[in-house]
């Protein structure tokens, strides 16, 4: 599964894009089009390796070795055939209780230029690296007593900051497995979907919405963009010396069950995607 997770991650690294600065990362000229072809079509489509099945009616994609890790997909907005890889939900050790280190610390690992994001409010200042985001891809988080996450997909380059509470219901985010592309949105790149642990619905940050379970059509609320920022390892110690870094290697055990949110009627009467 090592072998596994790092050949993916390797396909990840060769098809990045800098979505959030605007810029492409520096690449070989000449052929890059016929190198993205190739890399698409040697990508996993879920769907022919017997991810989708049903159960008593229900349309279910498959989400580990357990029966009760599979996530109900009936009315689905996505298609089947844009779905890749399937890796199961707990593949990625999305963080649910991370742990820091001081910028005095952090400084002796980091080099200047190293990317991070950076959340600040009130007197309160947290800080993700990339790199170490890249391994997580979610870090659940409170920050200043407001929960949030964040996150980073490789393969869209999209990292960002988002809130976890709807109203005074607190979602906690983990990566599904797969990813999904759609040609007319990010320019047809992959991007990975999310799941919730309190209601197991799907959601695709690349248009920032659940696509399935109880709370399909809601928004996935990106925190307000004057309390984050995507900047470099310098900008953070020469202006947030108190700042918390998330500490690097980091793991958990996975839990094996987690108590299900019933009412959504809330979320979904205040938060519902107009999109």
């Amino acid at each position: 599964m090592k072998t596994y997770l790092l050949l993916i991650s390797i396909t990840f690294f060769v098809t990045c894009k800098s979505v959030n600065s605007g810029e492409p990362e520096k690449k070989d000229t000449g052929k890059t089009d016929e190198k993205k072809e190739i890399i698409k079509k040697d990508r996993l489509l879920a769907i022919n390796r017997g991810k989708f099945f049903e159960i008593d009616g229900r349309k279910m994609l498959y989400g580990g070795e357990k029966e009760n890790q599979h996530f109900d997909i009936t009315g689905c907005s996505l298609k089947d055939e844009q779905f890749h890889y399937g890796l199961g939900r707990e593949s990625f050790p999305a963080l649910l209780k991370p742990e820091f280190i001081s910028v005095k610390e952090a400084n002796q690992i980091w080099a200047d230029s190293t990317r991070f994001l950076l959340a600040y409010s009130g007197k309160e200042a947290k800080a993700y690296a990339v790199k170490d985001l890249t391994r997580h891809e979610v870090v659940n988080d409170v920050l200043d007593g407001q929960p949030i996450m964040a996150a980073y997909c490789i393969l869209a380059d999209l990292g960002a900051i988002y809130e976890r509470n709807y109203g005074n219901e607190e979602l906690t985010f983990a990566v599904s497995g797969y990813t999904y592309f759609d040609k007319d949105v990010w320019n047809g790149l992959d991007g990975f979907v999310l799941w919730d642990r309190e209601t197991e619905s799907l959601w695709w940050p690349l248009i920032g919405k659940a696509v399935s379970g109880s709370l399909k059509d809601v928004k996935l609320l990106e925190m307000d963009k004057s309390k984050w920022q995507d900047v470099k390892w310098k900008y953070i110690k020469d202006n947030y010396p108190n700042a918390l870094i998330l500490k690097s290697g980091q793991n958990f055990e996975r839990p094996t069950d987690w108590k299900r949110m019933e009412d959504v009627s809330y979320i979904k009467k205040n938060y519902i995607s107009k999109n």
